[in-house]
């Protein structure tokens, strides 16, 4: 047996190639005391993975040349040398872009509750966001109106159902019609407007109570126009910028004094002893079918560079995974 993983072979310029990844074939690594070697079937691919591809000062170090790419992983313990697991546990993992690995970090999970792959989605790191970003950042009361970017993506999908089950209005922002319907007929959301149509200035009507921000750019500078009096934008994502070359210039920042509002900024690691809480809440919504999920899967490891471009072009519907095997 061998393993493969793909590494940084270059640093983008501008927008993520494929050429900017390779390929490589290794040996098994084997578990040392308190390890267990897994086997990973699915691998999450998000947003995020393109600013560690790059040099730029982040909230974490950035993936080095040669070193694989990160990402988190779904899979199975083949061997153990901790006595918490053993050979068959289903477990997340942070091995990367890779199909083994032997590591401490790992947390076992219920593949009877749900599909495995969902604990890298709704039931995962995305939808652990979109709780503690809204429940903690938003504060949404019931009966305001919450609007969110990306709405059909792995985060924002969850927003708009989360924001309705506490009693808000929810409306979403998507690209394309299909996806808007998805929003609005599968997620429940009260509507959806089709940035791609051209029209988001003249349809962004209604104002703002929260806004969950996965976009940035002129999006973002828009909503801030719509925003109510005291109102919150909670900062998670800037996909707009992340291939840019040149920053955004916001032209509408005045807004944030004249109506009070709050910005802040998400990382969901700045929760992570409340992870139970999100995923027990999480948990029981799915379980009473009150949150439902949609994803884009690539098959095979020397997939995932495509995958995660297409992610960042918005090509992706729901949650991006590969699967591994």
């Amino acid at each position: 047996m061998e393993n493969q993983r793909i590494v940084l072979a270059s640093r983008p310029q501008g927008w993520v190639t494929e050429q900017n990844f390779r390929l490589e074939k290794t040996g098994l690594p084997k578990p040392g005391e308190g390890e267990v070697l897994v086997k990973n079937l699915w691998l999450s691919l998000d947003p995020y993975m393109r600013g560690r591809m790059s040099e730029a000062k982040s909230y974490v170090k950035g993936v080095d040349i040669g070193e694989v790419m990160v990402g988190q992983t779904a899979g199975e313990v083949l061997e153990s040398k901790n006595p918490a697991f053993k050979k068959g546990d289903q477990v997340l993992t942070q091995l990367g872009w890779q199909l083994y690995g032997a590591t401490k970090e790992v947390m076992k999970v219920d593949g009877s509750r749900a599909p495995l792959s969902y604990y890298l989605g709704v039931l995962g790191m995305p939808g652990m966001t979109a709780y503690f970003g809204l429940k903690e950042i938003g504060q949404p009361k019931a009966g305001e109106t919450v609007l969110v970017s990306a709405a059909s993506g792995a985060v924002g999908s969850v927003v708009g159902q989360l924001a309705k089950l506490w009693g808000c209005r929810a409306v979403g922002i998507a690209g394309g019609r299909e996806k808007c319907d998805y929003v609005t007929r599968e997620l429940g959301f009260d509507a959806c407007i089709d940035y791609k149509a051209g029209k988001l200035r003249d349809e962004l009507k209604e104002k703002i109570d929260v806004y969950f921000d996965n976009v940035g750019g002129e999006m973002l500078d828009l909503v801030l126009t719509r925003m109510n009096l005291f109102g919150r934008i909670v900062v998670c994502g800037m996909i707009a910028d992340y291939n840019a070359t040149e920053p955004y210039r916001f032209r509408n920042l005045r807004a944030v004094l004249v109506n009070r509002l709050k910005v802040q900024g998400m990382i969901v690691f700045d929760w992570k002893e409340r992870y139970g809480e999100a995923l027990k809440a999480l948990g029981g919504y799915y379980a009473a079918g009150k949150l439902k999920t949609r994803e884009s899967v690539v098959e095979g490891l020397a997939n995932a560079p495509q995958g995660l471009i297409s992610l960042l072009k918005g090509g992706n519907f729901g949650k991006q995974l590969v699967k591994l095997a």
